[in-house]
């Protein structure tokens, strides 16, 4: 009874009266609330969508257990070791939550031979799936740059680098528009047109050197593009004035890669890294002094990037860039240019947010499962 998604056996040490055992199981059965797989990854992608993961990244269900497969314990960790496998088994979880994906490049097989392997063994034998969001959860607006911006003190916060709104895979990216001149020639082509698929196609009178004409405007995918030009490269004497032109999706102002925090009010350099600590629970941090500057020096915009920032930060003006790590060169350059910067290793940019992502995602899903954050998950340097 024990693999049973609602019911919760009560220790038989417990000789309790047969009506207070079957009040005690009314209540532990309605709080043994449980979800199916696909029903929780919709929701978790409601709340940060995958769409906004960068496009090198390997994010979302990595490890599928045979369905159907019913998560009562959602377990949340930075990085999926080893040694996090045994506490999330030991734990009876049934979906962990990776943040850094365990399966990153292409797999050739399966076997005891490398730990990443192991952990999708131990994953399958024990019917436990494995998800990770990564980068979608750097660029949500309630992700983990916003979370690490939370430790510099007040002001505002923009992404360096905003997401475009998602695209879906027919919704056209390209507008073709074009002039036809007579009645016969306008129904050849809005037949072909239309016969294609995957395009929104609207008409309007125009005029051409006094003439009236039809001017026909599409949108549609690069597919799509392709075929209606190949069609239309066949029949010149259809058509007159051609325009094309690319589509492009709106930016997202709360959505995207790194922060530019900007403080309400300026702080010493001193005072900053004693922030840092305290928000990310560290003793000691790396500092790079920008040409110039001391520890007295003000700080008032802070760029940061959760990992690795080096691409992120790159180029971008402010007195501080914070990060867990950057190559020795880009931390050389940011600092020829006065910028000063904070390198805290990459993965304690990052764990602290565990909490607060434990805490929403219990708000997300109603509470109908059990959410728990790992205890062993730790960043893999420490200062000796």
């Amino acid at each position: 009874m024990a693999g049973h998604p609602g019911f919760c056996m009560l220790p038989s040490a417990l000789r309790l009266p047969t009506g207070i055992r079957l009040a005690l199981s009314r209540v532990c059965s309605s709080s043994c609330s449980f979800m199916d797989l696909k029903a929780l990854l919709s929701s978790l992608n409601d709340f940060a969508s995958l769409s906004f993961a960068e496009s090198w990244d390997n994010v979302g269900l990595l490890v599928e257990p045979s369905p159907p497969h019913t998560v009562r314990t959602l377990f949340l960790t930075n990085d999926l070791t080893e040694a996090v496998m045994d506490e999330a088994l030991q734990k009876k979880a049934d979906l962990i939550l990776s943040y850094h994906p365990p399966i990153f490049r292409a797999m050739k097989h399966i076997t005891w031979k490398t730990w990443k392997e192991r952990l999708v063994i131990r994953a399958l034998e024990n019917r436990v799936a494995i998800y990770s969001p990564h980068t979608a959860y750097d660029a949500a607006p309630q992700g983990v740059n916003t979370w690490l911006a939370k430790g510099l003190g007040a002001g505002t916060a923009r992404p360096i680098h905003p997401s475009t709104a998602p695209t879906c895979p027919t919704e056209g990216a390209h507008r073709l528009e074009f002039n036809v001149s007579h009645t016969q020639d306008l129904d050849k082509v809005m037949s072909v047109v239309k016969g294609i698929g995957d395009v929104s196609v609207t008409s309007f009178p125009a005029r051409r050197d006094g003439e009236e004409e039809t001017r026909i405007s599409l949108n549609c995918t690069r597919k799509t593009l392709m075929q209606v030009l190949a069609f239309l490269s066949q029949n010149q004497q259809l058509y007159q004035k051609t325009e094309i032109l690319s589509l492009e999706k709106p930016l997202l102002l709360d959505t995207g890669m790194g922060r530019l925090c900007t403080l309400d009010e300026a702080v010493s350099l001193a005072t900053m890294i004693e922030r840092i600590k305290g928000h990310l629970k560290l003793s000691h941090v790396r500092l790079a002094l920008g040409v110039g500057k001391t520890l007295e020096s003000p700080v008032k915009v802070v760029a940061l990037c959760a990992g690795s920032g080096g691409r992120v930060l790159q180029g971008v003006e402010a007195d501080l860039y914070l990060t867990g790590e950057m190559s020795h060169h880009d931390v050389l350059d940011a600092a020829s240019k006065g910028i000063n910067v904070i390198l805290c290793e990459h993965s304690n940019t990052e764990r602290g947010f565990l909490s607060d992502l434990q805490e929403m995602l219990g708000a997300h899903l109603e509470n109908k499962i059990n959410i728990i954050v790992s205890e062993t998950d730790r960043d893999p340097l420490c200062v000796v």
